[in-house]
């Protein structure tokens, strides 16, 4: 899954990762869920018959095929009973037809679709690597976050929402301005949610499922990514690498550029500080721009060594998680060959700062931990357990 702020070009490097995995011989698939789709514009394909031709994977080559999920589609296909319940609803309020159409896209439909096929090929076992070029960041927070929402949904709100509305609906539909849902929309959304049963466990695992979180070497867009590691690092998603874009190369020797060069060392030092030990990549601002086949594979020759596989498992131990225990907060990181007397502790903003010997891990807090303070720290089986209070 590559995630990262918009415009930072993660498209491209998930598309030049499709053609080196299509290169080793996995059969792969290439799918956007970002609204603003721009996948089939980086391998240069002419849109209007794209997206004339096809709603589902199109052949790039004998192993690789790219989708660009089309949410019209997709309610025609998934989420007509809910889509035709919500324009009907949005009709009585004296909206057009053609905008009730367009309100009845809900928040999460295209999310929750990308998800359903990511259930479906894997069951199908149709492809050996799905590259997830997701939606900018904040929407890849609701990406992940829904599987868990919608499961605690069905199991506690689904069934007695269901019956109340059986036993209500032939006398409210009597006095209230519109008609209570049927029983059908109800039978969409257990469709639905039978289509999504197991996704949260392909998503977390780490044998099975990694992020690679795409950024520039510039300050705004690093915190985004910081925030993005933390928030994956909570919800159970191992991120695996950092790919820092467009990276202005040093054979650019005119003075205009020394700022730059300046600031984008200065970011990239701090990349390599916060996020260790993941692995941080670099892919330089090349002279063109990354469109067509031949580009991308430009691109992934940059990207990976020679013969290295993009799919191959890096990192399945989590950096640290976050825990609430009898009331109190704690992180948790493992520390390999560390010991008591090197350790030091201190918070710097929303940040918990470890120190290693030489060595420091920047910890971004959770909002709901930013305003504690390290009270204890304890070293057992190599695991270090630092306990938060508030400030007093």
């Amino acid at each position: 899954m590559f995630s990262g702020k918009g415009g930072v070009g993660k498209t491209s490097l998930a598309a030049a990762t499709g053609l080196r995995l299509a290169e080793l011989g996995y059969r792969t698939l290439v799918m956007s869920i970002d609204p603003a789709h721009s996948l089939a514009d980086s391998f240069d394909l002419d849109t209007d018959l794209f997206h004339s031709q096809t709603a589902d994977p199109l052949a790039i080559n004998d192993r690789l095929s790219i989708l660009e999920l089309n949410i019209q589609k997709e309610v025609k296909r998934h989420w007509q009973e809910i889509s035709s319940y919500v324009i009907s609803v949005l009709r009585t309020t004296g909206i057009s037809e053609v905008e009730a159409e367009e309100l009845a896209i809900l928040p999460g439909m295209e999310e929750l679709s990308a998800m359903m096929y990511i259930n479906q090929y894997r069951r199908e076992n149709r492809y050996d690597v799905v590259v997830l070029d997701a939606a900018p960041t904040a929407e890849s927070m609701r990406f992940i976050s829904m599987p868990t929402t919608l499961d605690w949904y069905m199991k506690h709100i689904f069934p007695f929402q269901r019956n109340l509305l059986k036993a209500v609906r032939p006398i409210a539909n009597r006095v209230a301005p519109f008609e209570l849902p049927t029983d059908n929309y109800f039978a969409n959304i257990r469709a639905l949610f039978e289509k999504l049963e197991g996704v949260n466990e392909i998503m977390e695992d780490p044998n099975t499922t990694s992020v690679r979180l795409v950024t520039n070497p510039e300050k705004m867009v690093l915190r985004e990514t910081q925030r993005a590691f933390v928030y994956f690092s909570l919800h159970g998603l191992t991120v695996d690498t950092v790919i820092v874009n467009r990276v202005l190369p040093h054979e650019v020797k005119d003075t205009w550029f020394n700022e730059w060069h300046s600031s984008q060392d200065k970011v990239q030092r701090e990349l390599e500080e916060y996020f260790a030990p993941v692995r941080v990549r670099r892919v330089p601002l090349f002279a063109h721009e990354v469109l067509g086949q031949q580009r991308l594979q430009e691109v992934a020759k940059v990207l990976y060594a020679e013969g290295e596989d993009p799919s191959a498992v890096t990192q399945t131990e989590k950096p640290y998680t976050f825990e609430k225990r009898n009331g109190r907060y704690e992180i948790r990181l493992h520390v390999p060959f560390a010991t008591k007397s090197e350790i030091g502790l201190f918070k710097k903003g929303d940040e918990l700062v470890v120190e290693i010997g030489t060595l420091r891990r920047h910890i971004g807090l959770p909002r709901s931990m930013a305003t504690l303070v390290p009270a204890r720290a304890r070293l057992e089986s190599r695991v270090l357990t630092v306990e938060m209070k508030e400030a007093q």
